[in-house]
Parts: C-alpha cells; structure tokens; sequence
C-alpha cells in the first residue's frame, strides 16, 4: 500500500467521522419543540366565519377552529 492510499483512507475516514458527529449533535434539537393547538378562527353554526371573530371566539354559539404549530408558528406535515 503506498503512502498516498494511506493518507486518503485516513482523511476519508476523519471526513466521516465528523460527518457523524456533525448530524448527531445537529439534529438533537429537533425533538425539543412543543407542537401546541393555536386559535386560528370561528365559524358559527352556518359554517361561515363572523366579522370581527378572528382568531379566538368571543361569545356563543361560535366553534373554535384551532391548528396545531410549532414556536416558529409553521404547522407541521401530519400534525392536523
């Protein structure tokens, strides 16, 4: 084996190495967001949305219509 192959293997295996480390440690902090329902608008008993409702429903006979995000304010894929 010469000298060259040698120190390629190496690199490529250094390489790798922190690849790895780089995805570990960067991904960690995905699973520490809290998806939570957020008041997105009312409809009443017509299916229709009241003036002046949006988003949280301020008396009766009104449904709360909610989504579920994440603290960026995004809906996840799935989640609804």
């Amino acid at each position: 084996m010469t000298t060259r192959l040698t120190v390629r293997r190496i690199a490529t295996a250094i390489g790798a190495g922190a690849a790895v480390c780089a995805l570990t440690l960067g991904g960690a902090n995905i699973a520490d967001a809290k998806i939570q329902p957020v008041d997105t608008s009312c409809t009443n008993n017509g299916g229709h949305e009241p003036g002046g409702q949006q988003p949280t429903c301020t008396g009766g006979g009104l449904t709360q219509n909610t989504e579920n995000q994440n603290p960026a304010g995004h809906a996840p894929p799935g989640q609804n």
